[in-house]
């Protein structure tokens, strides 16, 4: 579909977050914070990610999420990407994920004009966020049949 058509939604998602993450890299326009190397994403991880371009990957999926459902605001992702915290012999808690790293990459994808903040709350995608998605899901889609 080579004149619209396609949207986010008709692509698969591991494929499309991997194209729209190297698209923000090449881009040049996200700038990363000076703790990205060793900071964790969550009071439940024990490491920081291994990815070398986890940010780049995590901001992919978020500006993803916001394009299937607006209205998310920082506490509802960090609700999205918590998970267990193992604590020995004692069940397992949910934790949140770290809301500093989240804010820092939503305000990255303002300034760069993909998001912008809702009116009822939260954020939701701009037109212009919505244009640079559906060509990467149409480039995504048409190497697929290739």
């Amino acid at each position: 579909m080579p004149f619209g058509g396609c949207t986010v939604k008709d692509v698969d998602p591991h494929t499309f977050v991997r194209a729209l993450a190297e698209w923000l890299k090449l881009s040049g326009k996200m700038k990363l914070p000076p703790y990205v190397d060793y900071i964790k994403t969550g009071p439940f991880k024990e490491l920081a990610p291994f990815e070398k371009d986890w940010y780049y990957i995590r901001a992919a999926s978020i500006a993803r999420h916001i394009y299937i459902r607006k209205g998310v605001g920082i506490g509802a992702l960090s609700k999205i990407y918590g998970g267990k915290q193992r604590r020995g012999s004692r069940p397992g808690v949910y934790k949140r994920a770290n809301t500093a790293v989240l804010r820092n990459i939503v305000q990255n994808l303002e300034k760069m004009r993909i998001l912008d903040k809702d009116s009822s709350g939260g954020r939701k995608i701009t037109s212009d966020g919505q244009k640079h998605l559906d060509r990467i899901a149409g480039t995504v889609l048409s190497n697929k049949k290739e």
